[in-house]
């Protein structure tokens, strides 16, 4: 297609990128009082038919291919070991100390964020590519990697209230995203950090003709020699209006898709609209592999991390961006997970003890949901120390870092930490992103479940959503209803989390969508947390998880009773698993044989009586079956709030821990104390220690160190005093 030249106002150099809105009010589906919205809002979308609906296609399992894309590809070393950072520059003659600021601090890739968020003409925007090109030979030379942020379906045009933008003057009418009601996905400045009052930001229909126009860009921007593409948080934006893309684009596509209208409210009691909440995951998966498919027709070497703000708790329900959907996808295209902190000046200073089980919690569940794929995530900081225990358990979860001061992007919290914790991952990167994972329970993420239980305001980012006192800019608003604990289904694979983290049991996330039986091959626990909605094709492979000798334990008051779009179920879809029919009256608790395997029934939610009571009984109940089936290898004596993680690279067996002892059941002061423990090891029969070595980016050398240890009978034991991250690596013969 032709693209639109439209007469923008001309950009500055540079500007900082767009980033995060207040969550005070915004992410949960409500618009705001104060948001100034351009008239349009009458329902213009064609309504649905009347009389008798018909009943809504089931989805199809997620895609594995990306298009044109091909078979899988390898990832580059580069990408497996990244160590990231914002590489903004403000004029083309910063580039070169931009470049050296950075490779100075041990930064391995720049994540160059520029004019792309800013409606630019055909002209402007090649002229900006030849600098893009400049400053990418610069960071070549500098032996340092490139991948190129490009917000993917927002776009702002400076000084757009008064002045000309996008929305008015172009084709953002036209292509802009719609809600249900047919009111415009636009607004004007201050509503969110990234956009300056002013300014205004429209959010585009990713089934318009804006894909072609911005994949014809993204052609482009790959031209330049930029080593990858980072598009940014393709999303239904809900920050001012819900339940968007019911364009006339989007309707088509929907009714395309399902042979269904567009439903006429949200309402999760109507069937046409659950079916809508699921279609707008895989619609957004498509725009997501068509991306990296057009970047890779010009570089096939081309790698594609997409920004996902969406985590493991609500969010992804309004905006429509799952990020499980893509875990199977072939090729290099993987996400940069914006895992969010509490406070937007705070950072996780104010945390309480639970709210660091939930950051643990999001960042296993990025790791888990990009599969394979390398998993590079946000690490936000306030302050030096509260910065670098964030970053030090998103490594010791298995992710790539990308440091930044939050709330915004474009710059460091700290030069002197920054370098220090990325000359710790540069010389332990083998350790860190080579070894495999030992964990034998698993924790299965429940995407449909998340969607259509209980679903209500709260998104339940965090457990603590009340600012401690003289904090602002808190996540949850002052809003209980936005803890995790007053969102049921969250709540309790949350408490699972914090059951399983505070007995120090070595775990990973298992994302639903696409699930398959290899999925569940390495386990012998999978825990599933109030488990609801749950599809044929899913419960088939559960079914043959435990047949084959897994053991599963189940909680919840309906125990696999929704399909996976929420229909109500004539009959549990594990009820031979369970032993359990649904007109029976269902236990408190129950054990099942089934085949080989096991399955544990618990009727109540344990898990969320642990995450608000931290109960001994409830947590008892989750993890009786784990100390039954799956005792773990490695086990720590010390207090419960040390994270343990273990994984194994050839002989030798790598354990994480992180110190989080200096959180409480109340907001405090954030301090560091190190924390004495004992770390032990069942040795495998007929093997001997040959070295044991720990590695800490707490001090000033990060390379491992021979560490004082005991043998006695088959037991390995290492005393250590823990700051705030260190790694042990124990190799056998």
């Amino acid at each position: 297609m032709s693209e639109p030249e439209g007469t923008p106002p001309a950009p500055a150099t540079s500007r900082p990128g767009r980033r995060r809105l207040l969550r005070a009010g915004l992410g949960t589906g409500g618009a705001l009082a104060a948001v100034r919205l351009l008239p349009g809002g009458r329902a213009w979308a064609a309504a649905p038919a009347a009389g008798p609906r018909p009943a809504p296609a089931a989805p199809a399992a997620p895609t594995t291919t990306t298009g044109a894309e091909g078979g899988a590809q390898p990832w580059p070393d580069w990408a497996r070991f990244a160590r990231i950072a914002d590489g903004t520059f403000n004029e083309p003659a910063d580039m070169q100390s931009a470049v050296d600021a950075l490779k100075a601090q041990n930064v391995s890739v720049v994540e160059l964020d520029t004019l792309l968020s800013n409606w630019l003409t055909d002209a402007e925007f090649a002229a900006h590519m030849a600098e893009v090109k400049t400053f990418t030979g610069l960071a070549h030379a500098a032996g340092l990697k490139v991948v190129m942020y490009y917000p993917s379906l927002e776009l702002i045009s400076p000084g757009g209230e008064k002045g000309r933008s996008f929305y008015k003057n172009d084709q953002g009418g036209n292509w802009v995203q719609r809600d249900l009601a047919g009111r415009p996905n636009v607004f004007y400045g201050s509503v969110v950090v990234w956009v300056d009052p002013g300014d205004e930001s429209v959010w585009l229909s990713p089934n318009s003709p804006w894909r072609d126009y911005y994949l014809k860009r993204i052609k482009g921007v790959a031209a330049t020699g930029v080593d990858g593409i980072w598009p940014d948080v393709p999303i239904y934006f809900d920050g001012v209006l819900s339940w968007c893309d019911a364009s006339t684009w989007g309707a088509a596509a929907f009714r395309a898709d399902t042979g269904l209208p567009l439903p006429e409210a949200a309402d999760f009691a109507d069937p046409t609209f659950r079916r809508y909440v699921e279609w707008r995951h895989r619609n957004l998966l498509r725009f997501q592999l068509d991306i990296a498919a057009a970047g890779r027709s010009v570089n096939p070497d081309l790698v594609t991390f997409v920004e996902t703000v969406s985590m493991d708790y609500r969010y992804a329900t309004s905006i429509g961006l799952d990020g499980g959907y893509l875990r199977q996808a072939e090729g290099a295209v993987s996400q940069v997970w914006e895992v969010d902190i509490l406070g937007n000046y705070d950072g996780m200073r104010h945390a309480t003890a639970t709210d660091w089980v939930c950051l643990i919690s999001m960042y296993k569940y990025a790791r888990g949901a990009s599969g394979t794929k390398p998993a590079w995530a946000f690490s936000y900081g306030w302050q030096a120390d509260d910065a670098s225990l964030v970053m030090s358990q998103l490594i010791a979860a298995g992710c790539n870092p990308y440091e930044v001061k939050t709330p915004f992007k474009n710059d460091t919290v700290d030069a002197a930490m920054r370098t220090r914790m990325y000359a710790f991952v540069r010389a332990n990167q083998e350790r860190l992103y080579d070894a495999a994972p030992i964990a034998e329970v698993g924790v299965y993420h429940s995407s449909p479940s998340r969607d259509y239980v209980a679903p209500g305001a709260g998104i339940g980012m965090y457990a603590n959503a009340t600012a401690p006192a003289g904090i602002t800019d808190w996540w949850g608003g002052d809003e209980p209803e936005q803890s995790c604990a007053a969102v049921p289904w969250l709540g309790e694979f949350r408490g699972t989390v914090k059951a399983l983290v505070y007995a120090h049991v070595p775990f990973d996330t298992v994302p639903s969508p696409g699930l398959t039986a290899a999925d569940l091959t390495r386990f012998k626990v999978l825990l599933l947390p109030d488990l609801q909605a749950v599809s044929d094709a899913e419960a088939a492979a559960l079914r043959g998880f435990v047949a084959a000798g897994g053991t599963i334990v189940i909680t919840g008051p309906a125990p696999t009773a929704l399909d996976e779009l929420g229909g109500q179920r004539a009959e549990f879809a594990l009820s031979d698993v369970l032993g359990l029919r649904r007109a029976d009256p269902l236990p408190a608790t129950r054990q099942n044989a089934y085949g080989a395997g096991t399955c544990w029934y618990v009727r109540n939610r344990a898990g969320l009586s642990y995450l608000t009571r931290t109960d001994q009984s409830s947590a008892d109940q989750l993890l009786a079956a784990v100390r039954q089936s799956a005792p773990p290898a490695v086990t720590l004596a010390g207090d419960r709030r040390i994270y343990l993680d273990a994984r194994r690279l050839g002989a030798d067996t790598v354990v994480h821990l992180v110190n989080f002892t200096n959180f409480g059941d109340t907001p405090a002061a954030f301090r560091t104390t190190p924390a004495n423990c004992t770390l032990s090891y069942t040795l495998p029969p007929g093997t001997t220690p040959t070295a044991v070595t720990v590695a800490t980016p707490d001090g000033t050398d990060p390379t491992p160190k021979p560490a004082p240890h005991t043998v006695t009978g088959t037991t390995l034991s290492i005393p250590l005093t823990l700051t705030q991250y260190s790694v042990v690596t124990i190799t056998t013969r």
